[in-house]
C-alpha cells in the first residue's frame, strides 16, 4: 500500500498530540550542555537527552502518535508489532495509556530490562530467535489471526512524524540559548527517527546538516548513502548497539533520508563504551550503547567540532538510555 511522506506540519500535529493527548507523561526533555566536551571537540554541543523520555527513549514519541490516531474500531482490536526493546516499551507504554490491547514480537535474547518494561507496561510479549526466525512474519501473522493493527517501528509516516518531535523540541530549545545549529548527528536504524528530525531541522534551518551515525558493520545508512540506494547488513546477528540492528534502511524512511543527510558515520565498540562513559562521568546521564552513537562520533573525531577556523555548533541526539546493569557497568569500565 503506498503511504505519503511526512511533513513538517505532521510533525507540528504530532507535538500537539504530544501535549494534548498524553496524560502528561511525555518529557520535554533538556538540553545538556558540557564544557568538558566543547573543549575536546572544539565545538560548541547541545545534547538532546531522550533517555530522559518517558519509557526511556525517543519511540514513545512516535508509537503515541501512531495509536492517538487509531479509530474506536481499531483500538478494540488492538495492536502489534516488533521491536528489540525501545520501539517495545513505546508501544506498550501508548497503548495502556489509551486502553488499547498491545502484542510484541522481540527477540529472546533482548536485554532483560527491555522485555521486563513492555510487560510491565501490559503487553503481551511473543519471543523469536532473532537469527533463524523473521520477527515481522510472526507479528503480521498475529495481527491477521486478530484483525490488529501493525505498529511498525520506523516505516510509517505518522511514527516518523511523532520522532520528529525531537527534533522540532531541539532547533527551538538551540533557539533559546541564541544558538544556530550547523549539524545534527542522529542515531538511525530502520531511519525513522533520522528522518523526523530531518524534516523538523531543515524546516527551521535549511542550512543546517544533518549526519547519521551507526555501529560499524551495521552502518546501512552511511553505505546505502555512498551508493545511492539502499544496502544490506551482512548480519544482524545481536551485537552491543541492540537497538540499531537491521537489514536496511526503511523502505519509507529511505525516501526521506537519501536526500536529507549529508553522510554518515560508523562507530567502533570501543568509541560506543567511551561515549557512555563521557556521559555517565561528565553529564551524569545513562546512555545506552545505540543510543551513544552521534556522541562517540564526535569523541572520537568522525564529525569535525570546527571547520575553516570556526567552531560549529552540533546537536546530538542520545537516543535512549535502556541498558542491563551489567552491560552498562561493563561498557563504562572498559
Amino acid at each position: 500500500m503506498t503511504q505519503t511522506l511526512p511533513t513538517h506540519a505532521d510533525v507540528e500535529a504530532a507535538a500537539a498530540r504530544l501535549r494534548d493527548m498524553s496524560l502528561g507523561v511525555a518529557v520535554l526533555t533538556p538540553v545538556l550542555r558540557s564544557a568538558e566536551l566543547d573543549k575536546r571537540t572544539g565545538a560548541t554541543v547541545l545534547l538532546k537527552a531522550e533517555p530522559l523520555q518517558y519509557t526511556g527513549s525517543f519511540k514513545f514519541r512516535g508509537a503515541f502518535n501512531r495509536l492517538a490516531q487509531l479509530s474506536a474500531e481499531e483500538r478494540k482490536a488492538g495492536v502489534v508489532s516488533w521491536s528489540s526493546g525501545n520501539h517495545a516499551q513505546g508501544v506498550a507504554a501508548a497503548a495502556k495509556l489509551l486502553g488499547i490491547p498491545a502484542t510484541i514480537v522481540m527477540p529472546a535474547d533482548a536485554p532483560t530490562i527491555k522485555m521486563a518494561n513492555t510487560r510491565n507496561f501490559g503487553a503481551e510479549v511473543v519471543t523469536h530467535d532473532r537469527l533463524t526466525e523473521d520477527r515481522e512474519t510472526i507479528a503480521r501473522g498475529i495481527a491477521a489471526k486478530r484483525g490488529a493493527v501493525i505498529v511498525p517501528s520506523y516505516d510509517d509516516p505518522h511514527v516518523m512524524a511523532g520522532q520528529g518531535t525531537v527534533g522540532l523540541e531541539l532547533m527551538a530549545q538551540a533557539k533559546q540559548l541564541d544558538l544556530t545549529l550547523d549539524d545534527v548527528i542522529v542515531p538511525a536504524s530502520g531511519g525513522g527517527l533520522i528522518a523526523g528530525v530531518g524534516l523538523a531541522v531543515h524546516h527551521a534551518n535549511p542550512a543546517a546538516k544533518v549526519y547519521v551515525a551507526e555501529p560499524a558493520g551495521y552502518d546501512d545508512h552511511r553505505r546505502s548513502l555512498a551508493a545511492g540506494e539502499r544496502q544490506r547488513n551482512a548480519s544482524t546477528a545481536n551485537a552491543l548497539c541492540d537497538a540499531l540492528l537491521v537489514a536496511t534502511p526503511g523502505a519509507l524512511t529511505w525516501q526521506v533520508n537519501r536526500t536529507a543527510l549529508s553522510g554518515g558515520y560508523a562507530v567502533s565498540d570501543a568509541e560506543v563504551q567511551k561515549a557512555m562513559a563521557f556521559a555517565f562521568e561528565h553529564l551524569k546521564i545513562v546512555v545506552e550503547p545505540g543510543g551513544a552513537v552521534a556522541l562517540a562520533a564526535l569523541l572520537a573525531g568522525h564529525h569535525p567540532g570546527s571547520q575553516g577556523g570556526r567552531r560549529r555548533t552540533v546537536g546530538i541526539i542520545l537516543s535512549g538510555g535502556n541498558v542491563d546493569a551489567a552491560t552498562f557497568a561493563a561498557c563504562i569500565a572498559a
